[in-house]
């Protein structure tokens, strides 16, 4: 289907990592285990607009009334990130970790998509404790990332 999504086809089956396509799409859906939690990832070649995206999605939406201090958290944990950024869709709370390149197909190596895929996985493993005891534990944003970041 194109050159991007065959090299992160290729980076995936040298990691041995297991994976399906969406059928008619040029995404990649793949489960992970962090040590904070689990959840999908998706993989996304964009061939025409030359971009690689990688998704994690958070596995549970919030609701209504944790929106606010989800937002905030979100908001927080995103200042100063340099690979990737959390996107918060407020009108059904799904909550995901985004991190992505744009470069022409030939300039994507195995080592740029690790790069991608890693710091997008580890990121979302870092901060999904403090995800979780917002919905669950009644923490704040402030609390939660105080005890992520220090």
């Amino acid at each position: 289907m194109g050159v991007i999504l065959d090299k992160i086809r290729q980076f995936f089956d040298v990691d041995d990592w297991k994976y399906s396509q969406l059928e008619g799409e040029t995404i990649l859906r793949l489960g992970f285990a962090g040590d904070n939690g689990n959840w999908t990832i998706f993989a996304q070649a964009k061939e025409e607009a030359e971009q690689l995206i990688i998704y994690s999605l958070f596995p549970n939406n919030t609701p209504p009334e944790k929106r606010p201090e989800v937002a905030k958290f979100l908001h927080m944990a995103n200042y100063g990130l340099i690979v990737g950024n959390f996107e918060f869709d407020y009108s059904d709370g799904e909550t995901r970790f985004k991190s992505s390149v744009m470069a022409p197909a030939q300039d994507i190596t195995n080592e740029m998509i690790r790069h991608l895929v890693y710091a997008n996985v580890l990121t979302m493993d870092r901060y999904f404790p403090g995800l979780m005891g917002i919905l669950y534990g009644g923490k704040t944003a402030e609390a939660a990332i105080k005890e992520i970041e220090g």
